[in-house]
């Protein structure tokens, strides 16, 4: 999307707001449209859908209504607050068709690529889900399962704290990418119709990007039956800040022995909480770091969770024990370490530099995945992801090609590397995030204009469209050249069908 200086701050979401995104995963915006106008949107999608089936990623240029949509105040302040002023629309789009008296499905995580990537805990990607009719419950709404994005598995049975998320016609429900979702039942006559698009951030946060009053980390009140995770959620509030994990008060550690001795009780919210705490005293909890280390792989997620960001909190003293883990064979472990070391930051890219000459995969898979979440802090790393480029493991080389991305416009001397990969690389996952990457490194990837250009010939349409994303962010004479004359060429006419040929 644009950026859009004339955005009033009214429209951007409150402190509450973004407490309540970042613990729940999910916000709803309702449109000021008229319902007419979402009649419209509706009436052409079940007639185009009759005619010609699903629309798919046409669906916008078919029904070019939809676009308005998206140009709302409300809904360009909820994401500009989430992904940041200069968000992107991803061009993968689907309308979801509920035909009536349907079974609902099952709750699932979209696909980046494929599943095996690992999911982001900060919100880099949002999704929309966008209703052009009344959607109450009978009709079979989308339904989520609040809090869970930071989960693989989905830790309640039976669809446990299940939330439909219904509205009048106009209402637009934005998730976090990796929250547990699904559709449910429409027990009606009539076709119940939900628009998904995707939306990615292009740039670091700086600062907040929300109506901001208090920038400190606080939460007022939660949902009792959820588990807390205070560490995880401060540490997605300061990143949205644009600040690190240490700019946070840490208090004394009185309780840490309390804590620790928690750690091994059969309760799982009591391991849970325990966890959380040692996270909120900061490196005063350092003397925890071999029970937190052990807490890694409990059967329980969210105590994982809470003990992986605890070390986080802790900082630079767990690095040497967490890259130490990243070599252990319980897979589980060495994610929760990535992600520990991911919210490390700075202090930890020294040491997973070190890591990415490492002569096991999965250890370098990890460390990858780690600078690439850490961001912009991971610019001394750059060298050693440039040496890492022929790496013979898809999901190395996916994730440093992420990296570089994440690091903006300072992985400019990577561009080489980038068009490389673009140009040659076997793995579409790979050059998809080459693309990407080069949109989100901006001007200063100017000299992969001609390659941009070529990849127009990408067998998969979605490298092609981050190209068009690339070249646009890019916005050099060149650029726009290439990107104008590839647009000539493919461009689709929205209102040619076998009724009407010409």
């Amino acid at each position: 999307m644009q950026a859009n200086p004339y955005l009033s701050e009214h429209s951007k979401l409150t402190d509450a707001q973004m407490r309540d995104f970042i613990v729940n995963g999910y916000l709803t915006v309702k449109t000021d449209l008229p319902r007419s106008f979402h009649e419209t949107i509706y009436r052409k999608t079940q007639e185009y859908t009759e005619k010609e089936g699903n629309l798919g990623n046409n669906i916008l240029p078919r029904v070019p209504e939809l676009q308005a949509i998206f140009e709302e105040p409300a809904v360009r302040g909820a994401f500009t607050s989430i992904l940041g002023e200069n968000y992107a629309m991803h061009s993968h789009r689907h309308p979801h068709r509920n035909n009536p008296h349907s079974d609902g499905q099952g709750f699932h995580k979209d696909s980046y690529w494929g599943y095996q990537k690992v999911r982001h805990h900060c919100p880099r990607w949002a999704m929309a889900f966008y209703y052009p009719q009344d959607s109450p419950l009978e009709i079979g709404p989308s339904a989520v399962l609040p809090g869970t994005q930071y989960y693989d598995t989905r830790i309640t049975k039976n669809n446990d704290g299940e939330l439909a998320v219904s509205g009048e016609a106009g209402t637009i429900t934005i998730i976090h990418f990796d929250l547990w979702h699904r559709g449910t039942a429409n027990l009606t006559d009539k076709t119940r119709y939900m628009m998904k698009f995707q939306f990615i951030r292009m740039d670091a946060p700086q600062t907040p990007e929300w109506n901001v009053t208090d920038p400190h980390w606080k939460l007022e009140d939660s949902n009792p039956s959820m588990p807390k995770h205070q560490g995880t959620w401060r540490h997605v509030w300061n990143w949205m800040a644009g600040e690190s994990n240490g700019h946070s008060p840490q208090t004394a550690n009185g309780n840490l022995t309390k804590h620790i001795a928690a750690l091994n009780d059969d309760n799982t919210a009591i391991r849970s909480r325990a966890a959380d705490e040692m996270g909120m005293l900061g490196e005063s909890a350092a003397e925890a770091i071999p029970y937190l280390i052990q807490a890694l792989c409990d059967v329980y997620e969210p105590v994982r969770l809470n003990a992986a960001y605890a070390l986080g909190a802790i900082g630079k003293p767990a690095v040497p024990h967490l890259i130490e883990t990243l070599g252990v064979d319980d897979q589980i472990m060495r994610r929760m370490a990535a992600y520990a070391l991911a919210a490390v930051g700075a202090p930890a890219v020294p040491a997973l530099s070190e890591a990415l000459q490492h002569t096991e995969d999965a250890v370098r898979i990890e460390a990858t995945y780690a600078l690439a979440q850490i961001g912009t802090d991971a610019e001394p790393a750059i060298p050693a992801l440039m040496e890492r480029a022929k790496d013979e493991n898809d999901e190395v080389r996916r994730y440093l090609v992420e990296a570089f991305g994440g690091i903006g416009p300072a992985a400019a001397p990577a561009v080489p590397v980038l068009c490389d990969i673009l140009a040659s690389d076997d793995d579409g996952h790979a050059r998809f995030e080459a693309a990407l990457a080069l949109a989100q490194i901006g001007p200063a990837a100017s000299d992969a204009v001609p390659v941009l250009a070529h990849s127009f010939a990408d067998e998969n349409r979605y490298v092609r469209d981050n190209a068009v994303l690339a070249l646009k962010r890019i916005d050099t004479p060149e650029a726009e050249s290439a990107l104008f004359d590839y647009l000539l060429m493919a461009r689709w006419c929205p209102i040619t069908n076998r009724e009407s040929t010409f």
